[in-house]
């Protein structure tokens, strides 16, 4: 620790706490209305020197905690480690989702700065012996002291983390464990930055309107739109993102240019240029793997699964197979539909990848008299988001109050207070919708301040969606619809926290578990009863009709074959990647191929996200996006309650409430399910939603 506090020291005197003679922000608590990041005061160079007093800060409380003469308790060792780094949270709530939200060259080059120091900042505190001794004292005493469930579960998790991270380890193998987890922070940074700017810099620029048939007159405005915007007046451009890339796939009549928007999507980060990501993976598959045995684990998968839910690679494995038994058959069957419906337009074709959604799109209109531009309309954004408010509200009690004075970091993003039945503060909630060029691609719930005692959060929803278009609003597809409805699932998980500990709150819960929330909020999306309160016609005001909601009853295990089989594939992929124990003459396009092939996965689908931009498992998902194929299990299965007793039942609501989403990480999960549903999940009812049993 000594050499730590010396680096920091130094540190402080090179960055000053303050910048210009102006206040960091970040260094005292913030004097916003409910403490709020006050964005218009927050200035890029804030940011270093706000981590460096930070890391500084904890490691003050640290030295305090190792000091200490008292007798090693759960509060003044487990607590004051929970509480032990103030600056470093604030700063980091702010800076890591404006690096996914409103990226900019600057923040990307303080990340990759940042990064090596804050992985050594956490290598010093969990390779801490004198710190680990004093946990471990705790931890073997843990039944002398009268614990909650949530302080025992924090004290197991804690010891537990310090194992993982070494804490367990030689003086050599520590050291190379430092390396390793530098390295991999840094290639972490690198693998999204080439995902993203390569994404940037990807353009397809169409010459002639005619080129665009099928294509609806408000999308042809956009791309117009995006041409203008690239210096390209008169043309059209086309992007990957899915607001763009997918219509185009749906409803594009030019075969050769829905190919050549596939092609380019599936070959991101696989071009041999700046912004290939393979050996990057290649390499972050290697460190994970040295690291994984260095703790002593045969795979990194292992390593990963021992925290969850599902405890280690076999059963993972088992359960993903026993899905592929029946996703890939139906797959198969629909691929088969497709190409019947290719055959009768007698122009000898043979269905390929970026044929599945235009045909699909055919299909659906033929089987259910359902096309998704004629109910588009009845699914503006806005009142889809009002329609999560209400589904929140009658089951929760929730009410929303839109915020016009705080400050936010985009003007697009929307701020609202949210309160409890009897008027108490829940939280803030930022919803920040559409796509720009700083922000990742995907959907994702963060938080700036997570709920801890009476300290109520303050929670972000970061989405893709459509964009307006003219004069028309922000008009959503299904699946988008899905996708608000999912991430506000997230945000109640941390909103509705009532925990002491922020190491057990909200979201801090097994990655094979923080799905539940977020799946289960989307069920109710399509529900008649729901549609009638929120899909409402964008012109005149008209609720969805019940024919509209009828056919989109009868088509929701439509192509749910393809569905599950492209997720399915890219879990096992992820996990075949993880479970490898030796890594010699590694080529990641070969492996890929080599295990879709041992798969049996047809060519006409592909996993829904290839190894060179499987942000994921980049992320937080390593070994680990099976997690969405597990957690629908959990989710039929929960929602099952809600319809036995009706999808508003308050009694209901009040037990997922209590023992799902207010405990966060608080006690294990199965436990906790199991005081919601009275049982284990069973597998009948996500089979029977996919439709992939009677």
């Amino acid at each position: 620790m000594r050499k730590l506090t010396v680096f920091i020291l130094l540190c402080s005197m090179i960055y000053s706490c303050t910048t210009k003679n102006e206040k960091n922000p970040f260094l005292e608590d913030f004097k916003t209305e409910y403490g709020v990041p006050p964005f218009d005061e927050i200035r890029i160079e804030h940011y270093e020197p706000a981590f460096v007093c930070g890391m500084e800060e904890q490691n003050r409380n640290i030295e305090a905690i190792i000091n200490s003469k008292e007798h090693p308790t759960f509060e003044n060792v487990i607590g004051a480690l929970d509480d032990s780094s103030p600056i470093l949270d604030r700063v980091s709530g702010v800076f890591f989702n404006m690096t996914s939200a409103e990226s900019t060259p600057e923040l990307d080059e303080i990340y990759l700065s940042l990064s090596p120091k804050l992985s050594e900042h956490g290598d010093n505190i969990y390779l801490n012996a004198d710190l680990f001794e004093k946990i471990k004292m705790v931890y073997e005493g843990r039944k002398e002291e009268s614990l909650t469930t949530e302080q025992l579960t924090l004290l197991e998790d804690t010891y537990k983390s310090f194992v993982r991270r070494g804490a367990n380890l030689n003086e050599t193998d520590q050291e190379r464990l430092r390396e390793i987890n530098k390295e991999l922070s840094v290639l972490a940074i690198q693998f999204n930055n080439n995902t993203l700017y390569g994404d940037n810099d990807y353009q397809l620029v169409i010459e002639n309107k005619e080129e665009l048939a099928g294509l609806s007159d408000d999308f042809i405005a956009s791309a117009a739109m995006e041409a203008q915007e690239a210096g390209l007046d008169g043309k059209y451009v086309l992007k990957l993102k899915n607001s763009s890339r997918l219509p185009v796939l749906q409803y594009a009549e030019n075969r050769s240019l829905r190919e050549k928007l596939y092609t380019a999507y599936i070959n991101r980060g696989n071009n041999g240029d700046k912004y290939d990501n393979k050996s990057i993976i290649t390499n972050v598959v290697k460190l994970r793997l040295e690291k994984a045995n260095l703790l002593g684990f045969d795979c990194y998968s292992n390593f990963v699964l021992d925290t969850n839910m599902a405890k280690n690679s076999e059963t993972v494995m088992n359960f993903l197979n026993n899905l592929w038994s029946y996703a890939l058959p139906k797959a198969k069957k629909e691929a088969q539909e497709l190409q019947n419906l290719m055959d009768k337009e007698g122009n000898g074709e043979t269905l390929a990848p970026w044929d599945w959604w235009f045909y699909t799109e055919k299909l659906r209109k033929e089987k259910y008299d359902l096309d998704e531009e004629e109910i588009k309309p009845y699914f503006q954004l806005e009142n889809v988001r009002d329609g999560v408010f209400m589904v929140a509200n009658k089951l929760y009690g929730l009410t929303f109050k839109r915020l016009d004075n705080v400050p936010v970091y985009h003007p697009e993003v929307q701020v609202f207070e949210i309160s409890d039945a009897n008027g108490d503060l829940i939280g803030l909630f930022y919803a920040d919708y559409f796509p720009r060029s700083g922000k990742k691609f995907g959907a994702w719930m963060s938080s700036y301040r997570s709920q801890k005692g009476d300290i109520r959060p303050i929670i972000c929803n970061v989405c893709n969606l459509s964009r307006p278009v003219g004069d028309a609003p922000s008009l959503l597809t299904l699946d988008e619809v899905e996708t608000v409805f999912h991430e506000f699932g997230h945000a109640l998980h941390g909103l509705l926290s009532q925990c002491n500990y922020a190491g057990v709150s909200g979201t801090s819960v097994p990655r094979d578990f923080v799905e539940l929330p977020s799946q289960i909020n989307e069920h109710w999306a399509m529900e008649p009863e729901v549609l009638k309160l929120y899909a409402k016609h964008y012109e005149t005001g008209e609720v969805i009709p019940d024919e509209l909601i009828e056919k989109i009853k009868n088509q929701s295990t439509f192509n749910q074959g393809f569905m599950l089989t492209e997720l399915l594939a890219a879990s096992l992929l992820d996990m075949e990647l993880h479970n490898l124990t030796d890594i010699d003459s590694f080529d990641i396009i070969a492996f890929e191929k080599e295990a879709m092939d041992k798969l049996g996965l047809i060519p006409e689908i592909a996993p829904r996200y290839r190894s060179t931009y499987f942000g994921h498992i980049i992320g937080g998902y390593a070994a680990g996006y099976y997690s969405y194929s597990w957690a629908n299990v959990l989710d039929n299965d929960a929602f099952e309650a809600f319809k036995e007793n009706g999808i508003f039942d308050q009694e209901t609501a009040h037990l997922f409430r209590t023992q799902i989403l207010e405990r966060g990480g608080s006690d294990d999960p199965m436990k906790m399910y199991k005081n919601f549903r009275g049982a284990e999940p069973k597998l009948d009812a996500m089979l029977k939603n996919r439709g992939l049993i009677d």
